[in-house]
């Protein structure tokens, strides 16, 4: 399958033979100087994603986060894909970076959060398939289970939202 990306607009208007020249040569380019090109002229951004862990009774897993401002510190355990990582993959290697949980994500992203200025987020569901509740220190603070009708006070109302629309 070969992706195309969209083509510079031309100075002037539709119909026109500058158009008409630069959406030719835009063709001929093919995918990867259009690749390119496209991501000369865009600025970048980041993918973070993040996993929402249950456990047998219902709740789910916050971590408080050492690097987070302390208004919001509690949040789900996730972090910033690599380049060519699916985004299920980043998740899972997350949740290992931070617990030490070895876990199986699960279906179609819960839940996706764009208009930040530097980046993308996406939320999974994710299922314990192994390991043992350890912390990466240098990151993490704390870990705990929570129900629903029982989150911090110091989280993001956004990230909040997110978690209590799962628990209907």
């Amino acid at each position: 399958m070969k992706i195309r990306f969209a083509a510079p607009r031309p100075r002037g208007r539709p119909g026109t033979l500058v158009h008409r020249m630069v959406a030719r040569l835009w063709k001929r380019l093919g995918g990867r100087a259009q690749w390119r090109l496209a991501r000369l002229r865009h600025q970048t951004f980041l993918v973070y994603a993040g996993g929402i862990v249950r456990d047998d009774q219902g709740r789910v897993l916050l971590l408080r986060h050492r690097l987070w401002p302390a208004y919001r510190a509690w949040g789900l355990p996730g972090g910033y894909v690599n380049a060519g990582e699916r985004l299920e993959d980043g998740v899972a290697r997350e949740i290992r970076e931070e617990t030490s949980l070895e876990v199986e994500v699960t279906g179609r992203p819960l839940g996706v959060a764009s208009g930040f200025r530097h980046r993308v987020e996406a939320y999974y569901e994710a299922q314990v398939t192994g390991g043992r509740l350890e912390l990466d220190t240098a990151e993490i603070l704390e870990a705990r289970w929570y129900a629903f009708d029982d989150l911090p006070n110091e989280m993001s109302p956004r990230l909040r939202n997110l978690i209590t629309s799962l628990s209907g």
